[in-house]
């Protein structure tokens, strides 16, 4: 199986949280227009492919509030190559297009953020999706402001579903402090502290890669060598797990896949949406 993480042109996103590392702007029509464009060329060459495919959405901004990431994800999910089709979003838009997605194979991974969402609102989302049958993960950024925030939501999230919580960039947790994230979230000391990962072997660039809108191939968002195109048939995987060239890797998209942690013994089928096997 391949899985591709696709990350398009799609920069704008309803939310402008403080602690938010990505780059955002206000997409014009004309950028809107060209990553609807790329997606609906990289869905196209989904389709066409004989072998199975996992597919995770990782958009700059928000996707869902745009109907051709909705389309999408509907569109995979009904392929029977496709295993899995997953997004990152923050749970802001509706969910009744979930109905027509084949719900043994969508997945969200989903953010509550302080002060951009009211938490009933939010967790009403969170609620209809699992009325719904929708496969979903929630998180928080753990700041020391967001721990009440954190510790309501698994009071109040239904039980089956995981809370996991994602380390401040660049926040050094003193070991009382993690204690209270680990408490909500089992595997925050993953999170916690960078794992060194020079020269030892990570999955990605074999059977995982990072696609851009362009088709551009890189081993992850975080190893920018190109590896080829997907369109033009140049990209070629690793015929097994080659050496990370980072000497650290801090994010999950990343290090979920470096082969030391075998973090996919713990999530298993629930990869792409960060749900581990315990739920």
């Amino acid at each position: 199986m391949l899985t591709l993480l696709y990350r398009g042109p799609l920069a704008s996103c309803d939310y402008d949280c403080p602690y938010c590392p990505f780059a955002k702007r206000r997409d014009n029509p004309e950028q809107l227009r060209a990553d609807r464009a790329a997606l609906e060329r990289f869905t196209s060459w989904v389709a066409a492919q004989e072998r199975e495919i996992s597919v995770l959405f990782t958009p700059w901004g928000e996707g869902l509030v745009r109907s051709w990431y909705r389309e999408a994800l509907v569109e995979l999910s009904r392929m029977p190559q496709v295993r899995k089709a997953a997004i990152q979003t923050n749970l802001s838009g509706r969910t009744a297009w979930t109905e027509r997605a084949d719900l043994a194979k969508l997945a969200l991974w989903t953010t509550f953020h302080p002060g951009q969402v009211t938490h009933e609102r939010f967790l009403a989302r969170s609620r209809e999706l699992a009325e719904r049958g929708v496969r979903h993960s929630v998180g928080i950024v753990g700041l020391p402001e967001h721990l009440p925030h954190a510790r309501r939501l698994r009071e109040e999230l239904s039980s089956s579903v995981y809370l996991w919580v994602n380390a401040a960039e660049g926040r050094v947790y003193t070991d009382a402090e993690a204690a209270e994230w680990a408490a909500l979230d089992p595997l925050f000391s993953y999170s916690r502290h960078p794992h060194r990962t020079l020269g030892l072997p990570c999955r990605t660039g074999h059977d995982v890669v990072s696609v851009d809108g362009d088709g551009t191939v890189t081993r992850c968002h975080f190893a920018k060598t190109p590896l080829g195109n997907l369109y033009d048939g140049t990209f070629r995987p690793a015929p097994e797990p080659p050496a990370c060239p980072n000497a650290w890797c801090d994010c999950h998209i990343g290090y979920v896949h470096f082969e030391p942690l075998r973090l996919y013994d713990v999530f298993a089928d629930g990869v792409l949406e960060r749900i581990p096997t315990l739920f």
